[in-house]
């Protein structure tokens, strides 16, 4: 959709807090949050060039489409913020670079869902939960773009900002934001939008154990044994186990760089994974040094340390 402002500011202010907000076409911005940033380590998060993308991610969403004062507001501007955040920072630095903006956000859901309060709500209810509609938002709209697509997403998006900019009252509320996304997700992944959206579901991937062997024709074969668990949690946290049918990827890796950022992979793929204890093989050209399930932490998997295993 079009930027309609014929500049773009961003205005400093002193260190009395600690943020950076949108307003049409100007950004106040902390100094402390930017102004000052150490950037001196080239392989972390620039996270100066991250929340301006967010905030300039709000001159569509909140400033053209905004919801009502109600439930699942928070989702059409903060998560769709985050989500045209992490694709500016998708096409800076690489798909194979995004685990550590998604494990980052998978963290901070996971570790403030452990101090809520009151009751969790899934994504499209939430309400003045930052942890819901930034973090876990983040995660679910990438994971929702990966198994439909970037233009399915994008057209999705379209439909909201064709439909709702700068409309007056009633506002869209996020039932238009889940709906645009069924319209656009083929059948066979129609449930990923109750799972994303509608309710609040983990998972429980693990890599039990893992081998390769070097072939006569000078290739490897590596083989795992895999654990796949799918619950769905009421707002309390008391969970139900459910059966899995869900896609997952599969990766194999020459080397891992550190535990945000992966190596040069040597085969990945993702796979349908329909019971709880799996096989798997894979052969690939180099000698490999590690194997993921769920590389990327697409996911909400809450014990990510298991999902490799040294070859």
């Amino acid at each position: 959709g079009k930027y309609y402002h014929k500049q773009c500011r961003i205005i400093e202010f002193p260190r009395y807090q600690s943020f950076a907000q949108a307003f049409p076409g100007t950004m106040p911005y902390s100094e402390s949050i930017g102004f000052i940033a150490d950037l001196r380590d080239t392989a972390a998060v620039d996270m100066v060039y991250y929340v301006v993308a967010h905030e300039m991610g709000h001159q569509w969403w909140a400033h053209q489409v905004i919801g009502p004062r109600m439930q699942g507001s928070e989702m059409l501007s903060e998560t769709f913020a985050q989500y045209s955040a992490m694709m500016v920072m998708e096409k800076a630095y690489g798909k194979t670079q995004m685990k550590k903006f998604l494990r980052y956000e998978l963290n901070q859901y996971l570790e403030s869902r452990g101090r809520e309060r009151e009751d969790e709500n899934p994504l499209m209810i939430c309400e003045n939960q930052q942890y819901i509609h930034y973090n876990k938002g983040s995660v679910a709209m990438y994971y929702l773009k990966e198994m439909i697509g970037e233009q399915n997403v994008n057209k999705s998006l379209k439909m909201l900002i064709d439909s709702f900019a700068y409309r007056q009252p009633p506002y869209p509320t996020s039932w238009a934001a889940v709906n645009a996304f069924k319209s656009n997700t083929p059948d066979s992944l129609q449930y990923l939008i109750k799972d994303l959206f509608e309710d609040i579901t983990l998972f429980d991937n693990r890599i039990t154990e893992a081998s390769s062997k070097k072939l006569a024709n000078g290739k490897y074969e590596v083989s795992i044994k895999t654990i796949s668990r799918k619950v769905k949690a009421d707002g309390k946290g008391n969970e139900t186990e459910v059966a899995i049918n869900d896609f997952i990827e599969f990766a194999v890796y020459e080397q891992e760089k550190d535990d945000a950022a992966l190596g040069n992979v040597l085969y990945t793929c993702i796979k349908r994974v329909n019971k709880k204890d799996n096989t798997y093989t894979f052969i690939v050209n180099k000698e490999p040094k590690i194997v993921y399930i769920d590389p990327r932490c697409l996911l909400i998997d809450r014990i990510g340390n298991d999902n490799k295993k040294q070859l």
